[in-house]
């Protein structure tokens, strides 16, 4: 028997907003059954809670949403349009799993759309206030990470960088940067060895500094530092089959 399990009392209390919520900057439509499932399934990725690899059965998929085979598929097919599943013939879905080209492709493309979002953001005449928001976001990352709640710094690491993005309200870069951030989320689960990543929110808050003080290229340069370290991290893994089910739990 499957059980779900609601483990977002911690994250709630540090306002760790769901990955799936950075959606709603961009996708202002009314959501639908299927939207839930992708949302579900979306966020139990980005929280690492579902693996690379992890197969995801539609019947067992239909048991947890108590919805129908046509829902699931259709948010299966949503989710490998955004390259967080594959859909294989004959084989079913499973969560997407980075080869190396892939990986670099990926950490190519964040260093150029991130250096390019700094220097917008230097040039803005009231950058310092805008920045406060994020200054907390920082705290509140660092909070969970000396805490040891796993899931609440996984997504305010992740939803730093989307918020960059955020202070200059462009909708088309909002969504780029979800997609890419997503996608690193899950180079970083399948790559990354335990126990040996680096503390983010000291460089999160070295690059904000910078930015206060209209230095852009200090801030550039601090990203890039930041991407090319995470990339550097990537070890090739060694593993098995996943199970999902014994590795996850999916909100509701």
């Amino acid at each position: 028997m499957l059980y779900l399990h609601s483990n977002s009392a911690s994250a709630d209390t540090l306002e760790a907003p769901k990955a799936s919520s950075w959606r709603s900057a961009y996708d202002t439509s009314p959501r639908s059954e299927v939207d839930r499932v992708y949302d579900d399934i979306f966020d139990a990725v980005m929280d690492r809670r579902l693996l690379p690899g992890a197969k995801l059965t539609e019947a067992t998929l239909c048991k947890i949403f108590s919805c129908s085979r046509n829902i699931v598929r259709m948010a299966l097919s949503q989710l490998a349009h955004d390259k967080i599943v594959v859909i294989e013939p004959n084989r079913g879905a499973f969560v997407w799993q980075p080869n190396a080209k892939e990986t670099r492709d990926v950490f190519e493309m964040r260093r150029a759309m991130e250096c390019m979002t700094l220097d917008m953001l230097v040039a803005l005449p009231d950058i310092q206030t805008r920045l406060l928001p994020l200054y907390d976001m920082v705290a509140r990352e660092r909070k969970a990470f000396e805490c040891g709640d796993r899931i609440s710094w996984i997504r305010l690491s992740n939803a730093f960088h989307v918020e960059l993005a955020h202070l200059l309200g462009n909708d088309v870069l909002i969504e780029m940067l979800h997609s890419l951030c997503a996608r690193t989320t899950l180079i970083i689960a399948y790559y990354d060895t335990p126990g040996q990543s680096t503390c983010s929110y000291l460089e999160h808050q070295d690059i904000l500094d910078r930015i206060a003080q209209g230095d852009a290229a200090g801030a550039k340069a601090a990203m890039h530092h930041h991407l090319e370290d995470c990339e550097h991290r990537m070890n090739d893994p060694e593993k098995g089959p996943v199970d999902p089910w014994l590795a996850i739990s999916i909100k509701r």
